[in-house]
Order: C-alpha cells, then sequence, then structure tokens
C-alpha cells in the first residue's frame, strides 16, 4: 500500500514539473508572439541565424552566429509610412540614425527645389577618379543648398556617395563615404546643421550609366542630394 502510495505522489511531482516547462515554454498570458524567419549567411564568417519580430513591442530581436557563439540585438521596427521608413526605403538597408524630428517640406519649399531656373534643383556634383575632393566648380550649388537647409531648419537632407565600377567592392563603399562626407562638411561650413544630413554610401552598386568607358566612369563618379519628404 506504501509503496502504491510512493509510486503515485512520483507520477503526480512528474506530471507538474511538466506543467511547469510547458508553462515556461510558452511564455505568461499575454505574451507577444513571434514570427521567426531564417535569412541567409551575411558577411564572411558570420551569419543571421534568425530575425525575432514581436507584434507586442515593436522591437526585432536578431539572432547572430559568429564562431560558435550567437549574439542577441534588439532594435526599434519603424512605423509604416512614417519618415523613418520612407528614408530606409530611399537608401536600401542603410539605417537613418539622425533624421528624428519634424521632417518635411511645405508645398512652397518643395516647389522651390523643383524650379528648373534654380540652382537648388540640381542635385549632382561630380568627382575626379579616386578623389573625395569638391570641384570648385560646384561651390555655387553648395552654398545654393547650405543656404536653403539653414533658413528652412525642419529640412532633412541624405547625401548618396557613388563611384565607378573600378576598384575592389570595400574600397568603393569608403570612396563614396568620403565623398558624402566632403559635401556634408562643406555645407556644414556654410551653416548647415549636423542633425539636418545624413550621408550613405552606396559604392559602385548604383550607377547611373552603364558601361565600362570614361564617359560613364566621369556620369558614377558623384554625390547625390536626395531631400526627405520631397
Amino acid at each position: 500500500m506504501q509503496t502504491s502510495k510512493l509510486i503515485s505522489v512520483l507520477i503526480a511531482g512528474l506530471f507538474l514539473g511538466g506543467c511547469a516547462e510547458l508553462k515556461e515554454f510558452i511564455g505568461a498570458p499575454g505574451a507577444p508572439i513571434e514570427d521567426r524567419n531564417a535569412v541567409a549567411t551575411t558577411g564572411e564568417g558570420a551569419s543571421i541565424s534568425e530575425v525575432l519580430v514581436s507584434s507586442g513591442t515593436g522591437q526585432a530581436a536578431v539572432v547572430t552566429e559568429s564562431a560558435g557563439s550567437q549574439v542577441v540585438e534588439t532594435m526599434a521596427l519603424p512605423s509604416a509610412g512614417g519618415a523613418e521608413s520612407q528614408a530606409m526605403s530611399n537608401i536600401g538597408a542603410t539605417s537613418l540614425a539622425g533624421a528624428s524630428g519634424v521632417v518635411g517640406l511645405t508645398p512652397a519649399q518643395a516647389a522651390m527645389l523643383r524650379d528648373p531656373a534654380s540652382p537648388l534643383s540640381k542635385r549632382v556634383i561630380y568627382f575626379d577618379l579616386d578623389s573625395d575632393a569638391v570641384r570648385a566648380e560646384y561651390r555655387d550649388l553648395v552654398e545654393a543648398h547650405a543656404g536653403f537647409l539653414k533658413d528652412n531648419g525642419a529640412a532633412r537632407i541624405i547625401l548618396q556617395g557613388h563611384t565607378d565600377e573600378r576598384g575592389s567592392r570595400d574600397y568603393n563603399l569608403a570612396l563614396g563615404q568620403r565623398r558624402a562626407e566632403a559635401v556634408k562638411q562643406a555645407m556644414s561650413l556654410l551653416g548647415l546643421r549636423e542633425e539636418q544630413a545624413e550621408t550613405v554610401s552606396l559604392g559602385e552598386e548604383k550607377p547611373v550609366q552603364e558601361g565600362n568607358d570614361e564617359r560613364a566612369w566621369q556620369l558614377n563618379r558623384r554625390a547625390e542630394i536626395h531631400y526627405l519628404g520631397e
């Protein structure tokens, strides 16, 4: 009889323990459900194994595996249709870390930027081979945009740096970044505030002219000015 009671107690203990583990696996009542999607390897020797999107918190957890270890990072998700979401769409997978606050243009400001008679309608600065120096011929263009941004504090821009196809991918990304930063620095000396501009390099990935001749290379060595909300 005592043996039967002991067996009953052991079975009950195992059952309760299993319930506790099941509850821990499921999570507390009301916990957000996560969507799990495997993605491809990124980088050399590292991969993103999972992206966990929480519908309750508006955050994503990125699990990165490298050399047998895992690193988990969390990030906020941009709201659909918001300024951050639109900016991220404009520059691909690159983040827009500093474009917070009021972002946008009035109809009058947008019209001013599109006026073909205005230097503000010109948005491209070309560079010499393997150079990030802003040429003197673009002084008026840089000054016009810097003045507009100085007078319109809510305006925000993204400066995209580009290169031609020659050189390694890593070198071209670095060169494109230097070109975007050079334009930003020139505008900063003329009144641009730090929070009004973000820089990003697309390297050789977005040519405006296909081909491997000097004409195509000249057109692809450039920095572009993009206004948010235009």
